[in-house]
């Protein structure tokens, strides 16, 4: 059980490094094209095409964004659920042995 939830944390961990580092990425791009010596056309057309996988970029970020929030919010139903039931279970033996 620990085991699993180690890699789910670890995993949670590379994601939320990754996105920063693509939007990292795409940004450097971005600037390197603006300061590089080119003719207007040329200079245009590179800026439409990052705007492109800018765009990608982003709407896969959102995307992992939202599949992390998921995950994490059925975890921590999980662990509120697994909590009433263990208190249940502790109340209804004390009231026993009462």
């Amino acid at each position: 059980m620990m085991m699993k939830e180690e890699l789910n944390t670890r995993e949670t961990k590379e994601r939320s490094i990754l996105v920063p580092f693509l939007v990292g990425g795409v940004v450097g791009a971005g600037i390197a094209l603006l300061l590089a010596p080119k003719s207007g056309k040329e200079l245009r057309k590179d800026i439409k095409d990052l705007a492109s996988k800018s765009k990608d970029t982003v709407v896969s970020a959102i995307e992992q964004g939202k599949n992390i929030y998921d995950e994490s919010r059925i975890a921590v139903k999980g662990a509120i659920d697994a909590g009433k039931h263990a208190f249940m279970e502790e109340r209804e033996r004390h009231i026993k042995a009462a």
